[in-house]
């Protein structure tokens, strides 16, 4: 007798859209960040895309679907859905709010439908994975019927330059403090042998 296939709620709204899509299991007992969960199943780390459930001062929620190796700006991403500041939702908090656990949490079929916003990037993609709704499932489907079923819409909401030039300017300072402290050597130096 074969084992009976388990769906997840997330799988229900899909099947329920009449959305393709296909979804690999594998074997985790607890949570694994993406990266680890990409390199597992030898997923292309630009496919893969992480779901954060945020909360804003006015105590909403909001759900931000981004790659696996971004990191989320959360004065753009407070922009995009028009709150002051923005901020994790405590993980103590997750299953309370959306039904899913740490590293089972997707945008698809939440106890409450949250405004969704995907990264743009996934526009470029034919498919991406996303958590299937438990511990160590994937599902694979096109970013736009991923907007379509989490009803959400598409925005950039990481920083792209920021991270990079932050390092830049930290770098930029250090040099230019060696090269006063260079210059300032040079003058006690110069001002020695008079």
């Amino acid at each position: 007798m074969s084992k009976k296939e388990v769906k997840t709620n997330a799988m229900r709204m899909l099947d329920r859209a009449k959305v393709s899509y296909s979804y690999e299991e594998y074997e985790c007992d607890d949570f694994t960040d993406g990266i680890q969960t990409a390199d597992k199943l030898g997923y292309d780390h630009k496919l893969v895309y992480k779901t954060l459930v945020t909360t804003g001062k006015t105590g909403n929620h909001y759900v931000f679907v981004i790659p696996i190796e971004a990191e989320i700006d959360f004065k753009k991403a407070a922009k995009v859905v028009g709150e002051k500041s923005l901020e994790m939702l405590h993980l103590k908090d997750l299953t309370k709010v959306t039904g899913y656990v740490r590293g089972g949490c997707t945008a698809i079929g939440m106890k409450k439908q949250f405004p969704t916003v995907i990264q743009e990037d996934a526009k470029e993609l034919e498919y991406m994975h996303v958590s299937g709704g438990k511990l160590g499932m994937q599902i694979r489907l096109a970013p736009q019927d991923l907007q379509k079923v989490a009803k959400s819409r598409i925005c950039r909401c990481d920083p792209p330059i920021t991270a990079c030039s932050d390092a830049v300017g930290r770098i930029r300072e250090y040099l230019k403090s060696m090269y006063i402290y260079a210059v300032v050597l040079k003058i006690n130096r110069y001002s020695r042998t008079y």
